[in-house]
């Protein structure tokens, strides 16, 4: 703990709420979207809201590559698993987010599926190469920050010409996402609440540096403030949005500077353009169909394309009907709207994907009960 007690100091919190709150002008109301589930998991942890004026609100925004995953995506997981008699290897928490027909990865193994949790795309490569005779399929979820070891893997089973090994992609561009919150008709059609500024993502910009956050800072006029994920890091990064909301201005600052520059990681950056390019559209659950929001493995690894491989369609499925995950996603909606959350919906019987990760906002808000309304019982709630 030697090098994070700093950035969790009592003291410090105390003056930035006090610098916050005599920044914050009375007659105006401040709305920050943290993007990343990770921030949205700190606020919640370390009560960051509670030292907060009350004209200062957080806004959770879809920052969890699980809960933007789509049930259409979740299915085509399902199907390489009980149709082609592949083995699906995926991470953990994907194993457990709903599908159609009550399913999920978890359940499709229970039903004679071959799926396998693994720690990375370098764990799956490995089964592959162990096996050869076992056709065998990552399915690759995450933001910037997990797209260079996908890409890394397919490179290697390129050169290894590993023919039992493919890739199903589902990596998602966060810039496009941030811009479509606010740019896109849809989100105005729906009543969303507006958004002062954006408390950026740490890992992602690690990876993608600060650049790409400006065009659209410019172009919305909107504030982009990356932020680390220590409680003193939220905190700094919601003044520095207070700042320059009052200041008027939007631009793109950077409170992590300790791991993160203007143009990140330029060997991540290369691995990833040499293995993927852009897909023209893709959906986002809570979000739609985002233009230019996502990867798809580049025509030259095409032998290592899952959806190529097994003729895989895409096919949009709607949530369940009384599962707010999607305005959640959009900051529409808090956890405690939904009417299933902490009743139907809870991390052991979850509903939505935003129960399902740990850094999904109704995950988040279950950990650390002060949002858990009064419980009500599941038979009832089910019956309703």
């Amino acid at each position: 703990m030697r090098y994070v007690d700093a950035f969790r100091d009592g003291a410090l919190a105390a003056r930035l709420a006090a610098r916050i709150a005599a920044d914050a002008a009375p007659a105006r109301t401040y709305r920050f979207m943290e993007f990343c589930g990770g921030h949205t998991h700190a606020i919640a942890r370390h009560g960051i809201v509670d030292l907060l004026p009350p004209n200062v609100r957080m806004i959770h925004g879809p920052g969890c590559p699980v809960c933007v995953l789509p049930i259409g995506r979740v299915d085509q997981a399902i199907r390489v698993a009980l149709e082609h008699g592949a083995t699906l290897c995926t991470y953990g928490d994907t194993m457990r987010v709903p599908a159609s027909d009550g399913l999920s990865l978890m359940r499709a193994k229970a039903c004679g599926g071959d799926v396998r949790m693994v720690y990375s795309a370098a764990d799956a490569l490995a089964l592959a190469r162990a096996e050869p005779a076992r056709q065998v399929v990552f399915l690759a979820i995450g933001f910037e920050t997990t797209t260079p070891p996908t890409a890394l893997v397919l490179r290697e089973a390129a050169r290894d010409r590993l023919a039992n090994f493919s890739v199903l992609c589902n990596h998602v561009l966060t810039p496009a996402a941030i811009a479509h919150l606010v740019d896109a008709p849809e989100a105005r059609r729906l009543g969303d609440v507006p958004i002062d500024g954006f408390v950026g993502p740490a890992h992602v910009s690690i990876v993608i540096g600060t650049r790409p956050y400006e065009r659209f800072a410019i172009a919305s006029r909107k504030p982009v403030v990356v932020a680390g994920f220590e409680p003193l890091d939220v905190m700094q990064s919601i003044a520095m949005l207070v700042r320059q909301v009052n200041e008027g201005r939007a631009e793109v600052e950077n409170e992590f500077t300790r791991a993160v520059t203007r143009d990140g990681n330029l060997a991540a950056q290369r691995v990833v353009a040499d293995v993927f390019e852009r897909r023209e559209r893709f959906e986002w659950r809570g979000l739609g169909t985002v233009p230019d929001s996502a990867l798809r493995i580049r025509p030259e690894y095409a032998a290592f394309d899952a959806e190529r491989r097994f003729d895989l369609a895409d096919v949009p499925v709607p949530d369940h009907p009384k599962c707010e995950c999607g305005t959640i996603l959009r900051g529409a909606k808090t956890p405690t709207d939904c009417r299933l959350f902490g009743t139907a919906c809870t991390p052991e019987t979850p509903l939505g994907a935003c129960m399902v990760s740990s850094e999904g906002a109704c995950a988040a808000h279950w950990s650390y009960g002060r949002f858990r309304p009064r419980a009500i019982p599941i038979a009832a709630e089910r019956a309703r």
